[in-house]
């Protein structure tokens, strides 16, 4: 596999959370017994105020007239709004008009249907200080499945839990961080030791093997590196539908050789197992034979079921450290001054991907979100970040993002620096002094 391919890999996403005032849509009907299902909405704190839980909320009895704007009293159908919650089409006039008609005719809620995503409620005008009723906006698809989803006769009311205290999957993500680059770290120490061991005999091709799988950085290809990974970045920007599969090969046949890589140097200790098979002049112990079908098989499960939430993040997790723990180890900065480089021109890198591309795109969103979010049509997402479900149960969940992530490059550099401070380490102190210092330095960088 190619370098460039794999380091263009590493490097895209740095993602920064996006935040809105969103809320929950709980609908009942008269399906499934118990059946309710949730839908996100978005709503303006200031004009409306909701319960924190649907169990203290108010329901009313869905009035769908979702072909008309309600900009006007002659619009309204001979329907009875009163004591309804009642959906209209945006467009055409203000929120603010829609909803003094709807509480003009006793109507208890409004939800204003969008095709084009949840806009957040702004208006300057004022006269919101008379509304009575909550207004939202909600996803005109939503409404439109609303009655397969929970059966006829729907009630539905608004409600916007309390954001948690502390939330625990950040606490997997730090644990699981400074765990991959502390055993990265050290593992690039451990290699460094077998390298610097005078070969004897037959071990002397062994070692002039290992020494070729690893690759050290220069200060010019330091800034080729970060040069590849601004092109990956605009190349993914501008044809994401088709290069997100590329990616993902990319990252089935990483992780597959990382995984394979890390677990054949814990087998290579184990003592048992040590037959060996030849095929043409070639041969190989049969227990790496197996590892390897296992760590592709493990790659390929992954493949096939990428986009089912409920389980398949485990499996992302584990192939994501084990690529990260392999590139950590093999990927050497030479010297301090490379590290410094690096981190400064990745500085530069998420500072105008993420804060000056707002002002150059046409629709004021950075380049480096809309890759980490994808297209509003895509179903796929790009596989280079640890995932883990959020515990607490919130309109975030919902709306925006079900997963805490970290981005593969969030571990690997500051691994990158750990490990150099490893080598360094081995190669001029008899403690491990710099590596100790390093990581619990890194420990408090993932804590912030």
């Amino acid at each position: 596999m190619e370098l460039p391919a794999v380091l263009g890999l590493v490097l895209l996403l740095h993602l920064p959370q996006i935040r809105a005032t969103q809320g929950i849509l709980h609908a009942v009907g008269d399906g499934v017994p118990n059946t309710g299902k949730d839908y996100c909405i978005t709503y303006n704190s200031s004009w409306t105020t909701l319960p924190t839980s649907y169990a203290n909320a108010n329901y009313y009895k869905l009035e769908n007239i979702s072909s008309i704007w309600l900009c006007s009293e002659s619009e309204l159908p001979r329907t009875d709004l009163k004591n309804k919650a009642v959906v209209v089409m945006v467009g055409n006039c203000s929120i603010l008009d829609k909803a003094l008609i709807a509480q003009s005719r006793n109507a208890k809620m409004l939800l204003v249907a969008s095709k084009d995503g949840l806009p957040r409620p702004t208006d300057n005008r004022s006269g919101y200080e008379s509304l009575t009723i909550p207004i939202a906006y909600v996803k005109y698809g939503d409404i439109a499945n609303m009655e397969q989803d929970v059966g006829r006769n729907i009630n539905v009311t608004m409600y916007s839990p309390s954001p948690p205290l502390f939330d625990y999957s950040m606490l997997v993500i730090f644990l699981i961080s400074v765990f991959t680059v502390a055993l990265g770290g050290y593992w690039s120490g451990v290699s460094e030791l077998e390298d610097l061991r005078p070969s004897h005999n037959t071990g002397e091709s062994e070692g002039g093997k290992k020494k070729d799988e690893n690759v050290t950085f220069t200060p010019f290809t330091v800034i080729l590196f970060v040069v590849i990974c601004c092109v990956m970045l605009l190349l993914l920007y501008f044809f994401y539908k088709w290069l997100v599969y590329v990616i993902i090969c990319v990252f089935c046949l990483a992780s597959a050789l990382s995984m394979f890589n890390c677990l054949s140097a814990l087998i290579q200790y184990i003592p048992y197992g040590r037959c060996r098979i030849s095929c043409l002049s070639k041969s190989a112990e049969v227990r790496l034979i197996f590892l390897a079908l296992f760590c592709a098989a493990i790659s390929v499960t992954w493949a096939v079921f990428r986009n089912e939430d409920r389980w398949i993040w485990i499996l992302q997790d584990i192939l994501g450290i084990a690529f990260c723990l392999n590139f950590i180890k093999t990927l050497r900065m030479p010297n301090f001054k490379a590290c410094v480089i690096l981190l400064g021109l990745l500085l530069l890198y998420d500072v105008f991907f993420v804060f000056i591309t707002p002002f150059i795109t046409k629709n004021g969103q950075s380049i480096m979100i809309e890759v980490a979010a994808g297209p509003s049509g895509s179903t796929e997402k790009l596989p280079v970040v640890i995932r883990v479900p959020r515990l607490e149960y919130s309109a975030v969940k919902l709306c925006v993002m079900p997963f805490s992530l970290l981005g593969f490059g969030d571990i690997i550099v500051p691994g990158l620096l750990v490990a150099y401070c490893r080598r360094f380490d081995v190669r001029f102190t008899s403690s491990s002094a710099y590596y100790i210092s390093c990581t619990i330095g890194m420990c408090h960088i993932f804590r912030s």
